[in-house]
């Protein structure tokens, strides 16, 4: 999952934005409102966490400039002002969620997690891939009871895909949510990292369950 980070205090940036990568998300960070839209106009996210009190442009105008734009990823909004008025507005213009800094970051990690399954129309922790169980809470990934030990990346890949399972999922449209800016993926390395994807899922005897679909993407489970 892909996901952008909007905050002025490189401090916090840094801290935030190392969470973020720890628990498998692809990151991209703006320092103020102007940079925040850029990115936003220019990448697709599945979730955006954004300052109020930003720089150029405030978070509250970012979040109205990308409604009006068509734009509904799903933006939890970050307030060091605990009023109702201000939560009130945030959410009138657009927020999907909120949270009041200081904060803790195991609470950010799970709100971010939420954003994430709504914007896939999902509401439980757990996703099933015929005999594949995708933990979302805890980020883990079994098959038929077997543990299956991922990376942080091969973790997002496996969670994206069962998110869109019998899909046909474009390579580009992997790129676009395992790496960031500042990533560059060689030519392969989607195809790489399915291959050992595939492997790892596949353990011994057990049929893969991601197909190749030449020309197109990929298919994890399925197709209707």
């Amino acid at each position: 999952m892909r996901v952008l980070y909007v905050e002025d205090s490189p401090r916090l940036s840094r801290s935030v934005a190392t969470a973020l990568e720890r628990s498998g998300y692809a990151v991209d960070t703006a320092a103020d409102g102007e940079e925040g839209l850029w990115r936003i106009e220019t990448a697709a996210y599945d979730a955006i966490i954004l300052d109020i009190m930003l720089p150029k442009v405030d978070g509250l105008t970012v979040l109205k400039r990308m409604r009006a734009a068509g734009n509904d990823a799903h933006v939890l909004l970050l307030t060091a002002r605990d009023t109702v008025a201000d939560r009130v507005e945030g959410l009138r213009i657009g927020a999907d969620d909120y949270l009041v800094k200081p904060f803790a970051l195991e609470e950010l990690l799970a709100r971010v997690a939420a954003l994430c399954r709504r914007a896939y129309g999902a509401k439980q922790n757990v996703l099933n891939v015929e005999d594949v169980q995708i933990d979302t809470a805890r980020r883990t990934v079994s098959r038929a009871g077997r543990a299956i030990e991922l990376t942080a990346r091969e973790y997002n890949l496996v969670e994206y895909l069962a998110r869109r399972q019998g899909e046909v999922v474009p390579r580009a449209d992997l790129e676009a949510h395992l790496y960031n800016d500042a990533s560059s993926p060689t030519s392969n390395a989607v195809d790489s990292a399915i291959c050992i994807l595939r492997r790892k899922l596949a353990g011994g005897n057990a049929r893969p369950l991601i197909r190749t679909r030449r020309g197109l993407g990929y298919v994890f489970g399925q197709a209707p």
